[in-house]
């Protein structure tokens, strides 16, 4: 059983069956062919208006080439400590940003506020040798499970228009925080200011697809070149864009997220019943964060069930993890199995009650 991440299955069975019927046959390549076509008139459907789409494959490629567009050499793009960018990238934005930098703000739950970004920006220098900031970067969902409401979202995107930022989203879990919070695509991205996307398939159906999405016309300018030259102009591109198609047929998207989404919230509400178990967040999209019993991480580890500890970097005020406690993550996918939810309760539970007797 395995809870490591949502990026370890492979892919959806209607994504693989699109993928299979845009094999057949010759294409033009480098993505001049009508499946491509089609699904960039998909994404101006999908988010309300007419956007820019490169397709990549890999989220790192995503993030680091959409804040190149936004970042010059000599600036500066805020984000939380924790954020994919700053610290699971091995300098990926930075280097393809030229030698911009990167500045990591904290927050509990890895999420970034309005107050907090507006307070570092007018603490910078305005001289010439503070690099000044270009962009502000903020994951959806965020490192800890959390979500940005739109209304957080619009406060961020008007500090940075105050400021001249431009504002970019890594959204790797972009279809877990849409349907948890029910909006549509439109009003959690351009209505409230943000103005490139990553938009993530892979971690929710995809077998290796993700795309740029731009709202802000003049980060798209130079974006086919730099994709180029980070050799992410696919030839064979229609095996990329064919994996959006069906990843948005019929809705498969949404109702792979909301699988997931379930399966955490089974899982969170039973962890939450349990002696000796509390959430460090909640739970709002497909990753779940216990604090428990160094006991029952023993139990759960025995019976061969996989999942990463966590760091307590942004742990809510007042929150600590005892000396015989653990912080850890569990992520549900598409493709997790809820009789496996049942059973790594069921082994936690067995756990608990000798938790609570010690």
């Amino acid at each position: 059983m395995n809870f490591a991440s949502d990026n370890i299955v492979g892919a959806s069975a209607q994504v693989l069956q699109a993928l299979s019927q845009a094999n057949a046959g010759a294409m033009p390549a480098y993505g001049g062919d009508e499946i491509t076509k089609r699904v960039k008139a998909r994404f101006n459907e999908v988010f309300e208006r007419e956007v820019s789409v490169f397709f990549v494959t890999t989220g790192t490629a995503a993030n680091a080439l959409a804040l190149s567009s936004a970042v010059p050499p000599y600036g500066l793009c805020v984000c939380h400590r924790e954020a994919h960018v700053i610290d699971d990238e091995c300098g990926a934005p930075e280097f393809f940003m030229h030698g911009a930098k990167l500045a990591g703000l904290p927050g509990v739950g890895a999420k970034l506020t309005a107050e907090g970004v507006s307070t570092y920006l007018k603490g910078l220098s305005r001289a010439v040798k503070q690099m000044p900031p270009k962009a502000l970067s903020i994951s959806q969902v965020t490192e800890c499970g959390l979500v940005y409401h739109p209304d957080e979202l619009k406060a961020l995107g008007d500090v940075c228009r105050e400021h001249g930022l431009s504002f970019h989203m890594d959204g790797a879990r972009f279809a877990n925080a849409l349907v948890s919070l029910g909006c549509t695509p439109a009003e959690m991205t351009w209505k409230q200011g943000v103005d490139i996307l990553s938009f993530g398939g892979t971690k929710n159906g995809c077998l290796m697809a993700e795309a740029i999405v731009v709202f802000k016309p003049e980060l798209a300018e130079a974006l086919d070149y730099r994709a180029k030259r980070a050799g992410q102009i696919v030839s064979k591109g229609r095996l990329i864009s064919a994996q959006f198609e069906g990843y948005f047929a019929d809705d498969h998207w949404y109702a792979n997220a909301r699988y997931a989404n379930r399966l955490a919230r089974l899982l969170s509400d039973g962890l939450s019943e349990l002696p000796g178990v509390r959430l460090a967040w909640a739970t709002q999209a497909n990753e779940v964060f216990p604090i428990i019993p160094a006991s029952m991480d023993k139990a759960l580890k025995e019976a061969g069930i996989l999942y990463h500890p966590w760091t307590e970097l942004s742990l809510p005020a007042g929150e600590t993890i005892g000396p015989d406690e653990t912080l850890i993550r569990l992520v549900l996918s598409f493709a997790s199995q809820e009789q496996d939810v049942r059973k790594l309760l069921e082994i936690a539970r067995s756990a608990a009650p000798r938790q609570a007797a010690e």
